[in-house]
């Protein structure tokens, strides 16, 4: 499959030219070329013979009526990219002073000053075929820009739709810069709705300037039809402080990479993630944290239960260089699996080169306490009660990582309800109430 999509790319070059902007377009010959030197093996998740929308022709329904993502109170601001076309949103709340959110192929034309200087300047497009078929095919996504001390109170929250009546892929590549000393959050919410095969390749570049706070959080509810790549790159700046926390509540297939440089001194991050896995679902996470400056940290945990016949696996590899003296990384990853035929597959890896560092890495994997399952049915509590206040107990720290109030509070109940094999669907959305 990858010389055909390399021969598609060839045959609607100009299509996807004339479709996108000068930034993004600067990024698809290295993509073809590394493609090109590629071992197609690399790719075999493409497989299926997905349609692309290089014309960038759009829905029908408005998504902000046609979806609806149930967080009560977060008072978000909303926006929409179907399958990989950014939506406005027709009724845009006022954004703080100087701040910018919209489509990055728009942002590249109009803010091009903004956009130039750090798109594409993260990815491993010689090293990664997912991100060289990225740079090679991708015309949208969205775009966030925080200026100066400027700080957003209320979350971007981000819907990921895939929505159609035939198998799609959706390449798209966000973009989020915040400047020295700004402050924001961001909720990525993956859905896709009926019974057709789908493909997202998406890559998520966030740059976090001197003293800036930023928060991002990855949330997929999908189906089985599902095939989600996603890479997230995070590059820290001297003093930043970044919170990241992918959760899955319900997917087919899901391939995260998150990779994060720690370029300056005194910059911190949190790296959690959250699994829960039945039936034939497979996710991996593959994450590499890098020390490069003296007095930086790093607390990375991610915790998976899973069910039935499904997959786990994760690779994490924390490096520290030899100018990150005085530097702490610690790095966990622990899973449950419930049933016999659950595989989990766990890589956690340390390379310290410099001398005076504090770091530990470890990783567990087992079953529910066997002793503490007892205690609770001693007490009268039913034993698939038992279950799941054991496993929600298991995944607490992860969760309290979450500094979104309103996310958290309903991240706990969807927990419980995936724990109990219940429906995780949003309420009132009128996708999520078709699949019920």
């Amino acid at each position: 499959m990858l010389e055909e999509y390399i021969n598609i790319y060839r045959d609607y070059r100009s299509v996807i030219e004339n479709n996108s902007s000068e930034a993004l377009n600067a990024l698809r010959e290295s993509g073809l070329q590394a493609l090109e030197n590629a071992d197609g093996k690399a790719l075999k998740e493409y497989e299926t013979d997905f349609g692309l929308n290089f014309e960038r022709y759009t829905i029908q329904n408005d998504p902000y009526k046609l979806f609806t993502c149930d967080i009560p109170n977060i008072g978000a601001y909303l926006y929409y990219v179907v399958n990989d076309t950014f939506y406005a949103n027709p009724q845009q709340q006022p954004l703080p002073d100087g701040v910018i959110i919209c489509s990055l192929k728009d942002a590249a034309q109009s803010h091009s000053e903004l956009v130039k200087p750090y798109l594409g300047r993260q990815m491993h497009i010689k090293e990664n075929p997912d991100e060289a078929l990225n740079a090679m095919l991708a015309q949208d996504g969205l775009f966030v820009y925080v200026p100066k001390n400027v700080q957003i109170e209320k979350p971007i929250q981000l819907v990921n739709l895939m929505y159609g009546n035939v198998d799609i892929m959706a390449v798209a590549h966000n973009l989020i810069v915040l400047e020295e000393g700004a402050k924001a959050q961001v909720l990525v919410c993956d859905h896709s709705s009926g019974k057709v095969k789908y493909l997202a390749n998406r890559v998520t570049e966030v740059f976090v300037g001197q003293n800036a706070v930023y928060d991002h959080y990855k949330v997929e509810n999908t189906n089985d039809g599902m095939t989600n790549i996603c890479s997230l790159l995070i590059d820290q700046q001297e003093g930043s402080e970044v919170v990241s926390n992918i959760i899955a509540l319900n997917n087919c297939q899901t391939l995260n990479t998150i990779k994060a440089g720690l370029n300056a001194p005194h910059a911190s991050l949190t790296l959690c993630g959250m699994c829960f896995l039945d039936k034939n679902q497979y996710v991996s996470n593959d994450t590499e944290i890098l020390h490069q400056k003296p007095d930086t940290s790093s607390f990375e945990s991610f915790k998976y239960i899973l069910d039935d016949k499904s997959k786990g696996n994760f690779y994490g590899m924390i490096k520290v260089l030899p100018d990150a003296q005085k530097s702490v990384a610690m790095q966990t990853n622990k899973n449950i699996c419930i049933s016999k035929d659950a595989q989990m597959r766990t890589m956690p890896q340390l390379e310290i080169y410099a001398d005076d560092v504090k770091c530990n890495h470890g990783a567990t994997v087992g079953q529910l306490d066997d002793t503490a399952l007892f205690y609770m049915l001693s007490r009268g509590i039913s034993k698939e009660e038992a279950k799941m206040l054991l496993m929600s107990a298991f995944v607490y720290d992860v969760l309290e990582k979450v500094r979104i109030s309103a996310l958290k509070d309903r991240l706990k109940l969807l927990i419980e309800r995936r724990l109990r094999k219940e429906n995780t669907s949003c309420d009132s959305c009128m996708i999520c109430g078709s699949k019920k």
